[in-house]
């Protein structure tokens, strides 16, 4: 990874486009620096799937959602930042505490149901087993009250995440120097 004061101009405006609220850039982001375009698409990508103002799912949810596929990938660097924005958003300890222990069980039933639950059942087939998606699928989700824009958010989310944490994890990503969390106090 490329530290700033030896990056070319190209990646110097792209670190600066993937900077955090905290004024760093994260591992996850500046994995990329050998190929700036990459760290340029990756920023499009997870504003566009995780932070996007147009979206309606709830924002613990989304969190949620995250921190479920990265616990089914095994994705430490993605867990500890997106659980710990979860955690903040949930703002009740003893019901994250209940929800992640659900999560780490993988039995999300024990802590959540109706959409919430129909959208981690989703969120799990389509993680780890993507070639056995049907239409029925999708018409759960539409029963369980989801409308398609809502659908279409949590399925980019998971998309998302699959794709993040098979590139943290393989390229051995970890968060040594990032601030944890989104909403992490510097």
């Amino acid at each position: 990874m490329v530290p700033d004061e030896e990056a070319s101009e190209d990646l110097l405006e792209v670190l600066a486009l993937a900077r955090t609220p905290h004024g760093t850039v994260d591992n996850v982001m500046r994995v990329h620096s050998l190929r700036p375009s990459t760290m340029r698409g990756h920023v499009a990508l997870y504003r566009a799937a995780l932070h996007d103002e147009a979206n309606t799912l709830p924002e613990w949810l989304q969190e949620t959602i995250s921190s479920y596929v990265s616990i089914l990938n095994q994705c430490g660097y993605s867990l500890a930042n997106h659980w710990a924005n979860a955690r903040h958003l949930i703002a009740d300890d003893r019901r994250a505490d209940e929800i992640e222990k659900a999560l780490h069980a993988r039995r999300p039933e024990d802590a959540l149901d109706g959409a919430e639950l129909a959208l981690l059942r989703y969120a799990a087939k389509l993680t780890l087993s993507p070639g056995d998606m049907t239409r029925a699928d999708v018409d759960a989700l539409k029963a369980a009250g989801l409308d398609d824009g809502q659908i279409l958010e949590a399925n980019q989310i998971i998309c998302y995440f699959n794709y993040v944490n098979r590139s943290l994890n393989g390229l051995g990503v970890s968060t040594d120097g990032d601030i944890v969390g989104y909403y992490a106090k510097t």
